[in-house]
């Protein structure tokens, strides 16, 4: 299918995310390489030019052919797009005083074709999500400044005549609402795109490949229990058969409570013949005894699953050509990896290590869901007749509790600056579309508002988290960091807390509010006491981006306390950070 759209990748974490807003709009959308020649787009209705970390003054960044700003096509030019067009136009492009992430309140100036039916109420700012630093100064000539914010002046801006449109803001993901009519007034009415992509049909596309891919041989899946392997594994069952698709769940020791149970029941249900349950809890626990760092962390689980993998495999005779193996990756898992051309790296999955990556190179994995994203798999599911107790589960990382089990080298004290404090402990975020590794700052109270949550942190170049304290046995000053590794003791710890978590989540009704509740381990306490409990709710859509939840104070206070009596604990913590500038995960 000629594509209508193509998404030029500018190095971004979005550029997939955008191809598919677009097909949700009906118009089949592609991704291509940001130089691709304009020759190489004809018989493009419209092309949209992604956001990316890199400034247009930075040796080697993302460029475009010249030639797609003099084409007569339409262009729309999203973040660092938009600042590219307005370099390559004449404009003027500057380093911003200070960045912006998260929610931003944005004016419209000038409510032309692109922004037609954003702005809501005359005079009322309308919510969009930003992760800049640098920022247009002044427009090309012929172009007029659409609408902005208090610290960036052109937010957006267009030239009617020429066709050529941008804004700083991200229109792709769920937290700017307006977003999507922003795409569609591009797709729709200054491109003159006509429907042409059916999300229906997916399914019936999807088990052709896997019959294609599969050929003659049989399909054997290391499930998580998971959505996405979930669904992955009953798109094969109902592609070739049960006969034909084996499964093991290896478990790894790094899952929640009663999961390995949970998950042996559920395929069961799902039909599964050839299902068995692999323990390897000593071998991930000994694989990861010193390990600190979050991405080597990542790569030796990533590895150790390769190496049981491969020993299941050779042993039980899958190793004669007659199998490949299956996997549940999805769009976020490559994108965050540094999938995509220039995409920085936020984080490496556990099934895009090198070893992974080896038996893809050799043609022996399949990947049934590997351009979707979560909500798509969970709505795949659904048709297929998958009981809602297992799409509906939140997301869980593959590399398990080691990623929200953090582990530190040193010893420290937190440091009092005019805010808070800023902890002696490191998480991952994503500032600007580019993987940050930095303290986090901690509030002895909660912030008035989520404004006031990212002020801070935009504010601040030296934390990307900020945390409320919702328990501590000790004035924050007192808390102190240590050195500290993965340890089945820790991990239980952490299994605990998750426990509690999950419990009275459900009891509450507050797990149906969010989309993901990740619960984080520290080594951040007393002597006594040596961990401390980070609590992560959070809404999304896809994962890509995420707003920080704020649960109802009278539940808050009883989990603090059921927290609070767990061994070792000396303190809880809330996460009030968005996605960005912290990342879903603390690693």
């Amino acid at each position: 299918m000629q594509p209508q759209i193509t998404v030029l990748d500018a190095g971004g974490q979005y550029c997939h995310l955008i191809a598919r807003k677009v097909r949700e709009l009906g118009v089949y959308a592609d991704v291509a390489p940001s130089e691709t020649p304009a020759s190489e787009l004809k018989g493009r209705k419209g092309i949209i030019i992604s956001g990316g970390p890199s400034s247009v003054y930075d040796a080697g960044s993302p460029t475009i052919d010249p030639a797609l700003l003099t084409a007569g096509i339409p262009v729309f030019g999203i973040c660092y797009g938009l600042q590219l067009i307005a370099h390559q136009l004449g404009g003027t492009v500057e380093k911003g005083e200070r960045g912006e992430y998260g929610f931003a309140e944005l004016d419209v100036l000038d409510e032309d074709t692109l922004l037609r039916g954003v702005s809501g109420t005359p005079g009322v700012s309308i919510p969009v999500w930003m992760s800049h630093r640098d920022l247009v100064a002044k427009p090309p000539a012929g172009f007029r400044g659409l609408a902005s914010t208090d610290t960036c002046p052109i937010a957006a801006m267009g030239s009617e005549e020429k066709r050529i449109y941008g804004v700083q803001f991200h229109p792709e993901v769920a937290h700017t609402p307006c977003g999507q009519t922003i795409l569609a007034n591009f797709v729709e009415t200054i491109c003159g795109c006509t429907k042409d992509w059916d999300p229906a049909r997916q399914i019936e596309s999807i088990e052709e490949h896997i019959r294609q891919v599969a050929g003659s041989r049989n399909i054997f899946f290391f499930v998580s229990g998971g959505v996405d392997s979930t669904v992955a594994y009953t798109l094969c069952l109902k592609a070739l058969g049960p006969d034909r698709v084996h499964g093991t769940y290896v478990d790894s020791g790094l899952m929640r409570e009663g999961e390995t149970e949970f998950v042996r029941e559920s395929f069961a249900k799902l039909g599964a013949k050839g299902f068995f349950v692999e323990d390897a809890r000593k071998r991930f626990l000994t694989a990861l005894a010193g390990i600190v760092e979050p991405e080597r962390k990542r790569h030796v689980i990533g590895e150790k699953f390769v190496e049981v993998q491969e020993r299941i495999l050779e042993g039980d005779n899958y190793m004669d050509g007659g199998w490949i193996l299956g996997q549940g990756t999805i769009y976020p898992d490559t994108i965050e990896s540094g999938g995509s051309a220039k995409a920085d790296l936020i984080k490496t999955h556990h099934n895009r290590v090198a070893g992974i990556q080896k038996l893809i190179d050799a043609g022996r994995i399949i990947e049934p869901l590997s351009s979707f994203y979560k909500d798509e798999v969970r709505a795949i599911g659904r048709q297929l007749g998958i009981p809602a107790e297992m799409l509906d589960r939140h997301p869980f990382p593959g590399p398990g509790l080691a990623i929200r089990c953090l582990c530190s080298e040193y010893e420290g004290a937190s440091q009092k600056v005019e805010e808070g404090w800023i902890l002696p402990i490191k998480s991952v975020g994503v500032q600007g579309d580019s993987r940050t590794y930095r303290p986090v700052l901690a509030l002895d109270r909660f912030p008035a508002s989520e404004a006031e949550a990212a002020a801070l942190i935009n504010r601040r170049s030296d934390v990307n988290r900020v945390l409320a304290t919702a328990y501590s046995q000790v004035p924050l000053g007192e808390l102190r960091g240590h050195a500290a590794q993965l340890t089945a003791e820790r991990l239980d710890r952490l299994r605990r807390a998750d426990a509690i978590v999950r419990r009275l989540s459900l009891a509450g009704g507050f797990e149906k509010e969010v989309w993901q509740f990740p619960v984080v381990l520290i080594p951040l306490g007393t002597a006594t006491h040596p961990d401390s409990v980070v609590l992560r709710p959070i809404d999304s859509v896809d994962g890509m981006t995420a707003r920080a939840v704020r649960m109802p104070d009278a539940l808050l206070q009883e989990m603090s306390k059921e927290l609070a009596a767990v061994e070792g604990v000396a303190a809880v913590f809330y996460d009030l950070t968005n996605k960005p500038p912290g990342t879903i995960e603390w690693e």
